[in-house]
């Protein structure tokens, strides 16, 4: 009787955090997806929680203001490429299991946006306030994945310095991918581009070091 009401316990705990993860990705998506239509400064918290049916003081349980909500996305993708890092084959090389790790959270990117939607993204990271939050953001999507690395690697994310370089590295290497996919004219899909800058980034660590290059 207590195991059977044990177990209840923990099915509905585990459901309980399904919902709760899933309403707040819900409140970041519709976040994100307002931001772009509407431009940044013409989003209330309430529009928010309306899209994601819920009530504003739901939307405050989750989230401090809209420009959080509209950055969970990125942070939340740092946790889970980390995540899926984790999960990958103990015996599969470290780099192609971090691009198998990257490039499986980016599976809806292969899409070409057309001009007017990439406009509004354009606009939306160019905003002066999305644009502070953009340290915070490689900082935690960096931090994610070097202690996925360390673990992986039997590093310490503290003392080790190889975690953290890596994951600087395939952070800058995205960042590059995503600023080419902002720029380009015509727009092209991301995803493509996001797989290119870790093959070349993958190639530079693999090339010998040319002569008088290091002394």
């Amino acid at each position: 009787m207590v195991a059977g009401s044990s177990a209840r316990s923990s099915r509905s705990g585990g459901l309980r955090e399904r919902k709760k993860q899933e309403t707040r990705k819900a409140l970041s998506q519709a976040a994100l997806r307002l931001a772009v239509e509407r431009g940044l400064e013409n989003v209330l918290v309430e529009d928010i929680a309306s899209a994601a049916n819920v009530s504003p003081r739901t939307f405050n349980n989750y989230f401090s203001s809209k420009l959080e909500a509209v950055c969970a996305i990125a942070i939340d993708r740092g946790e889970e490429i980390g995540a899926t890092l984790r999960g990958r084959p103990a015996d599969e090389p470290l780099w192609d299991a971090l691009t198998t790790a990257v490039l499986q959270h980016y599976e809806g990117a292969d899409q070409t946006l057309d001009e007017p939607q990439m406009r509004s993204i354009r606009a939306l990271l160019d905003s002066p306030a999305l644009r502070g939050e953009t340290l915070r953001i490689t900082a935690a999507t960096q931090r994610a994945l070097a202690e996925a690395i360390a673990e992986r690697t039997g590093a310490d994310v503290e003392q080790d310095m190889l975690p953290m370089i890596l994951a600087g590295a395939v952070t800058a290497a995205s960042h590059v991918a995503l600023r080419r996919w902002f720029d380009a004219d015509p727009p092209c899909p991301l995803r493509p581009l996001l797989q290119r800058a870790l093959h070349e980034l993958a190639s530079a660590f693999a090339q010998p070091d040319q002569p008088g290059g290091r002394g």
